[in-house]
């Protein structure tokens, strides 16, 4: 059975498109109860961007800290009860930030119309209606959540994603302006999230035209941001990473990660690692898997003068790594494209384990 996703629905792209927010909203504030959800990133509060949103009198602006911890299913499941509690059904929901507001903001927009525990859908095609209308502004790029039909939650017992074709953005407004504060490391930790999403999409055994054609641009766009001349954290450079984005999330979608992703779960589930730096933390030791990639890589590290830490393992304990070694085995759609369907004959909680001890 071939995939047969469903795409964004509008798209606008350009610098200053932020401004056409509030023109884009205006026609869905008559739905459900006449107000807007704005999730926000915590960082923006105080600034100059938070009196931009286009927000009426009677609409919530919700701030969350997301900085260190990635999205649960506790979080989502309270702002549901409380906004319903509080106001009812929201005309739309609508994320300002990073790939974690991103994946708050499609769990929440499904969440609303969905029964019970956010826990009872961490898996493919768990939900049972769509969620309500849904818009991402994403103000850092690199992770594809703008695009990507997965929301990622981390719950009691797993991390593991709402994915369906309802959780992808009814409209995602794309504006490089908005991306140029974020500080140097994290502009290099995103931007290598794009970067091994095309390289996992391509080396593996759900590589195909389609997922090739977009993870061979972005990598393009990658290349030119980060090794070639003229690369860095400049406004041109803002526009290119915010298409790469884009482009390495369809290919993911159509084709799958990898090991990498994989042991970065382990990393976010049991130790709290931001999701795209534990990426980094693991690609940086994966020669044996992606040995052309992992080589431009450390160029691209060596190029921007990016610090790395080395022998993590020798503080983390045997029982840590046990875990995280058993989060990332329960990802068999990862090692299925990663290594092929026979992957258990080789890939074991011990083999995992010392991956993990690499880092």
């Amino acid at each position: 059975m071939h995939k047969n996703f469903k795409g964004i629905e509008k798209t606008v792209f350009g610098r200053g498109s932020f401004n056409q927010l509030g023109e884009i909203l205006q026609e869905k504030r008559n739905e459900n109860a006449k107000f807007i959800l704005f999730v926000v990133d915590q960082y923006f509060k105080g600034k100059t961007l938070e009196q931009r949103i286009p927000s009426h009198p009677e609409d919530i602006v919700m701030f969350i800290d997301v900085d260190p911890h990635e999205p649960t299913t506790e979080q989502i499941d309270q702002i549901r009860d409380s906004v319903l509690s509080s106001k009812g059904l929201p005309a739309a929901v609508v994320g300002i930030g990073g790939g974690s507001i991103m994946d708050i903001a499609k769990a929440v927009s499904l969440m609303f119309t969905n029964e019970g525990s956010s826990t009872q859908y961490q898996g493919l095609n768990l939900i049972k209606k769509p969620g309500i209308y849904h818009v991402g502004v994403p103000t850092i790029s690199g992770t594809g959540a703008e695009v990507s039909m997965t929301a990622v939650l981390t719950g009691p017992e797993k991390k593991l994603g709402l994915k369906c074709e309802w959780t992808v953005f009814n409209q995602i407004v794309l504006d490089p302006e908005l991306i140029a504060s974020v500080p140097r490391d994290w502009w290099f930790y995103t931007g290598m999230d794009t970067y091994i999403h095309c390289i996992e999409s391509e080396n593996g055994t759900l590589n195909n035209a389609y997922s090739h054609a977009y993870a061979e641009q972005a990598l393009k766009l990658c290349r030119d941001i980060y090794i070639n001349e003229g690369s860095g954290q400049t406004s041109v450079n803002d526009d290119k990473l915010m298409v790469a984005s884009l482009m390495g999330g369809l290919s993911l979608t159509y084709s799958e990660v990898g090991v990498c992703h994989a042991l970065s779960y382990g990393l976010s589930k049991i130790l709290g690692t931001r999701h795209c730096y534990a990426n980094c933390l693991a690609f940086n030791h994966l020669e044996d898997f992606y040995p052309e990639g992992v080589a431009e890589f450390k160029e691209m590290i060596r190029k921007h003068q990016i610090t790395l830490p080395q022998q993590q393992s020798k503080g983390w304990t045997d029982e840590q790594i046990n875990k995280m070694a058993h989060v990332s085995y329960n990802l068999p759609h990862m090692w299925n494209h990663a290594v092929g369907p026979d992957w258990k004959k080789t890939i074991t909680i011990e083999r995992i384990e010392e991956l993990f001890r690499r880092l």
